[in-house]
Protein backbone atom coordinates (compact mmCIF):
# COMPACT_ATOMS: atom_id res chain seq x y z
CA UNK A 1 0.00 0.00 0.00
CA UNK A 2 0.82 3.97 -0.83
CA UNK A 3 0.66 6.87 1.33
CA UNK A 4 -1.42 8.65 -0.77
CA UNK A 5 -4.22 5.76 -0.82
CA UNK A 6 -4.26 5.62 3.15
CA UNK A 7 -5.00 9.13 4.02
CA UNK A 8 -7.90 10.81 4.96
CA UNK A 9 -9.96 12.09 2.70
CA UNK A 10 -13.34 14.30 2.49
CA UNK A 11 -15.91 13.83 -0.27
CA UNK A 12 -19.24 15.76 0.09
CA UNK A 13 -18.27 17.32 3.59
CA UNK A 14 -18.07 13.58 5.05
CA UNK A 15 -14.48 12.56 6.27
CA UNK A 16 -13.70 8.35 5.20
CA UNK A 17 -10.74 6.65 6.52
CA UNK A 18 -8.85 3.98 4.71
CA UNK A 19 -7.52 1.28 7.10
CA UNK A 20 -5.71 -1.58 7.48
CA UNK A 21 -7.80 -5.58 7.01
CA UNK A 22 -7.41 -8.90 8.29
CA UNK A 23 -8.18 -11.89 6.14
CA UNK A 24 -11.40 -12.90 7.36
CA UNK A 25 -12.84 -9.72 8.16
CA UNK A 26 -17.16 -9.32 7.00
CA UNK A 27 -18.78 -6.55 5.97
CA UNK A 28 -22.52 -6.42 5.03
CA UNK A 29 -24.83 -3.73 2.99
CA UNK A 30 -25.41 -2.58 -0.76
CA UNK A 31 -23.56 -3.28 -3.73
CA UNK A 32 -23.68 -1.24 -7.17
CA UNK A 33 -21.71 -1.43 -10.19
CA UNK A 34 -20.13 1.22 -12.30
CA UNK A 35 -18.70 0.95 -16.25
CA UNK A 36 -19.28 2.87 -19.38
CA UNK A 37 -19.11 6.94 -17.85
CA UNK A 38 -15.80 5.46 -15.94
CA UNK A 39 -14.07 3.29 -18.74
CA UNK A 40 -10.28 4.25 -19.17
CA UNK A 41 -10.15 7.02 -16.72
CA UNK A 42 -8.11 6.51 -13.76
CA UNK A 43 -8.75 4.98 -10.24
CA UNK A 44 -8.12 6.72 -7.08
CA UNK A 45 -5.04 4.52 -6.96
CA UNK A 46 -3.30 5.68 -10.29
CA UNK A 47 -4.88 2.83 -12.74
CA UNK A 48 -6.61 3.19 -15.60
CA UNK A 49 -10.54 1.55 -14.75
CA UNK A 50 -11.40 -1.46 -17.28
CA UNK A 51 -15.05 -2.06 -16.56
CA UNK A 52 -14.03 -5.65 -18.31
CA UNK A 53 -11.48 -6.13 -15.56
CA UNK A 54 -12.23 -7.95 -12.17
CA UNK A 55 -11.94 -4.80 -9.82
CA UNK A 56 -14.12 -2.75 -7.31
CA UNK A 57 -14.46 0.24 -5.60
CA UNK A 58 -14.32 0.52 -1.99
CA UNK A 59 -14.07 3.86 0.12
CA UNK A 60 -11.82 2.46 3.15
CA UNK A 61 -10.16 -0.95 2.49
CA UNK A 62 -6.42 -0.99 1.40
CA UNK A 63 -5.78 -0.80 -2.29
CA UNK A 64 -5.34 -4.41 -3.76
CA UNK A 65 -7.27 -6.01 -0.97
CA UNK A 66 -8.83 -9.57 -2.80
CA UNK A 67 -12.22 -9.80 -1.40
CA UNK A 68 -15.28 -12.34 -2.45
CA UNK A 69 -18.58 -10.81 -2.74
CA UNK A 70 -21.71 -12.89 -2.15
CA UNK A 71 -24.98 -11.56 -3.75
CA UNK A 72 -27.09 -12.59 -0.79
CA UNK A 73 -30.32 -12.59 -3.36
CA UNK A 74 -28.97 -15.12 -5.37
CA UNK A 75 -26.45 -17.32 -4.06
CA UNK A 76 -23.80 -16.16 -6.48
CA UNK A 77 -20.52 -15.03 -5.49
CA UNK A 78 -17.21 -13.73 -7.38
CA UNK A 79 -13.59 -12.33 -6.12
CA UNK A 80 -12.29 -8.86 -7.32
CA UNK A 81 -9.48 -6.60 -6.20
CA UNK A 82 -10.13 -3.34 -4.49
CA UNK A 83 -8.25 -0.59 -6.79
CA UNK A 84 -10.58 2.50 -6.42
CA UNK A 85 -12.39 4.33 -3.82
CA UNK A 86 -16.04 4.88 -3.80
CA UNK A 87 -19.28 4.38 -3.90
CA UNK A 88 -20.23 7.30 -1.72
CA UNK A 89 -23.88 7.21 -1.50
CA UNK A 90 -25.42 6.04 1.88
CA UNK A 91 -25.70 2.13 2.68
CA UNK A 92 -23.88 0.92 -0.15
CA UNK A 93 -20.42 -0.83 0.76
CA UNK A 94 -18.76 -1.83 -2.86
CA UNK A 95 -18.85 -0.92 -6.20
CA UNK A 96 -18.07 -3.34 -8.71
CA UNK A 97 -16.48 -3.54 -12.17
CA UNK A 98 -19.16 -4.13 -15.38
CA UNK A 99 -17.78 -7.57 -15.28
CA UNK A 100 -17.72 -8.43 -11.60
CA UNK A 101 -21.13 -7.06 -11.68
CA UNK A 102 -22.09 -9.59 -13.90
CA UNK A 103 -20.57 -12.71 -12.60
CA UNK A 104 -23.07 -12.43 -9.70
CA UNK A 105 -26.16 -11.36 -11.63
CA UNK A 106 -27.05 -7.82 -10.65
CA UNK A 107 -26.04 -5.62 -13.64
CA UNK A 108 -29.99 -5.16 -14.73
CA UNK A 109 -31.23 -4.61 -10.96
CA UNK A 110 -28.18 -2.63 -10.88
CA UNK A 111 -27.84 -3.52 -6.18
CA UNK A 112 -27.81 -6.35 -4.40
CA UNK A 113 -27.40 -7.17 -0.56
CA UNK A 114 -24.57 -8.53 -0.38
CA UNK A 115 -21.49 -10.19 1.91
CA UNK A 116 -17.47 -9.01 1.23
CA UNK A 117 -15.56 -11.01 2.87
CA UNK A 118 -11.60 -9.67 2.40
CA UNK A 119 -9.86 -12.83 1.05
CA UNK A 120 -5.85 -11.42 1.27
CA UNK A 121 -3.89 -9.16 -0.59
CA UNK A 122 -2.51 -8.73 -3.69
CA UNK A 123 1.26 -6.81 -3.48
CA UNK A 124 2.74 -4.98 -5.49
CA UNK A 125 6.65 -4.92 -5.02
CA UNK A 126 8.05 -1.72 -4.39
CA UNK A 127 10.98 -1.56 -7.17
CA UNK A 128 11.66 2.30 -7.95
CA UNK A 129 13.39 4.08 -5.05
CA UNK A 130 10.19 6.02 -5.43
CA UNK A 131 7.84 3.24 -4.54
CA UNK A 132 10.13 2.53 -1.99
CA UNK A 133 9.74 5.58 -0.67
CA UNK A 134 6.26 5.64 -0.66
CA UNK A 135 5.23 2.22 0.91
CA UNK A 136 3.62 2.74 3.81
CA UNK A 137 4.14 2.57 7.20
CA UNK A 138 0.36 2.93 9.50
CA UNK A 139 1.04 3.35 13.12
CA UNK A 140 -1.55 2.69 15.76
CA UNK A 141 -3.35 5.68 17.62
CA UNK A 142 -5.07 5.83 20.64
CA UNK A 143 -6.85 8.62 22.74
CA UNK A 144 -6.63 8.27 26.59
CA UNK A 145 -10.07 9.06 27.99
CA UNK A 146 -8.95 8.43 31.84
CA UNK A 147 -6.30 7.84 34.37
CA UNK A 148 -6.78 6.31 37.22
CA UNK A 149 -4.86 5.52 40.79
CA UNK A 150 -7.80 2.43 41.13
CA UNK A 151 -8.60 -0.34 38.23
CA UNK A 152 -12.30 -0.02 39.89
CA UNK A 153 -12.54 3.21 38.43
CA UNK A 154 -10.83 2.81 35.14
CA UNK A 155 -12.94 0.07 34.91
CA UNK A 156 -16.42 1.72 35.37
CA UNK A 157 -14.71 4.64 32.36
CA UNK A 158 -13.91 1.76 30.31
CA UNK A 159 -17.68 0.17 30.63
CA UNK A 160 -18.93 4.13 30.19
CA UNK A 161 -17.49 4.15 26.90
CA UNK A 162 -17.80 0.97 25.18
CA UNK A 163 -21.39 2.13 25.82
CA UNK A 164 -21.10 4.85 24.18
CA UNK A 165 -18.79 3.66 21.01
CA UNK A 166 -20.91 0.39 20.42
CA UNK A 167 -18.05 -1.65 18.90
CA UNK A 168 -16.91 1.25 16.79
CA UNK A 169 -13.64 0.95 18.75
CA UNK A 170 -11.68 -0.72 21.17
CA UNK A 171 -11.89 0.67 24.54
CA UNK A 172 -8.43 -0.82 26.57
CA UNK A 173 -6.96 -0.39 29.84
CA UNK A 174 -2.99 0.36 30.14
CA UNK A 175 -1.48 -0.46 33.09
CA UNK A 176 1.68 1.36 33.69
CA UNK A 177 3.57 3.10 36.38
CA UNK A 178 3.32 7.20 37.42
CA UNK A 179 5.46 8.83 39.89
CA UNK A 180 6.82 5.60 41.20
CA UNK A 181 2.73 4.23 41.47
CA UNK A 182 0.65 1.92 39.38
CA UNK A 183 -1.65 3.94 37.37
CA UNK A 184 -4.83 2.60 34.93
CA UNK A 185 -4.84 4.29 31.55
CA UNK A 186 -8.41 3.99 29.72
CA UNK A 187 -7.52 4.09 26.24
CA UNK A 188 -9.75 4.70 23.08
CA UNK A 189 -8.19 2.25 20.48
CA UNK A 190 -8.36 1.50 16.99
CA UNK A 191 -7.41 4.89 15.08
CA UNK A 192 -5.81 4.48 11.66
CA UNK A 193 -4.42 8.28 11.69
CA UNK A 194 -3.72 11.00 14.09
CA UNK A 195 -6.50 13.03 11.83
CA UNK A 196 -9.27 10.78 12.42
CA UNK A 197 -8.13 10.35 16.52
CA UNK A 198 -8.35 14.15 16.55
CA UNK A 199 -12.21 13.83 14.69
CA UNK A 200 -13.07 11.50 17.45
CA UNK A 201 -11.68 14.22 19.87
CA UNK A 202 -13.77 16.97 18.99
CA UNK A 203 -16.77 15.19 18.12
CA UNK A 204 -17.04 13.45 21.54
CA UNK A 205 -15.94 17.29 23.41
CA UNK A 206 -12.77 15.50 24.72
CA UNK A 207 -10.31 18.45 23.37
CA UNK A 208 -8.04 17.99 27.17
CA UNK A 209 -7.50 14.48 26.19
CA UNK A 210 -4.33 13.01 24.79
CA UNK A 211 -3.74 11.17 21.61
CA UNK A 212 -0.78 8.57 21.85
CA UNK A 213 0.96 7.16 18.97
CA UNK A 214 2.66 3.62 18.57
Amino acid sequence: MYRATMRPYQIAGKWYYPTLAKVGDVQRGIASWYGPNFHAKRTSNGEIYNMYGMTAAHKTLPMNTMVRVDNLDNGKSTIVRINDRGPFVSGRIIDLSNKAAHEVNMVGRGTANVKVTVLGFHAKIAKTKQEKAETATVGKYYVQVGAFRRLEGAKITKRKFEMILEDRYNVVIKEGIYLDEPINRVWVAGFRSQEEATDFKESNGLSSAMIIAE
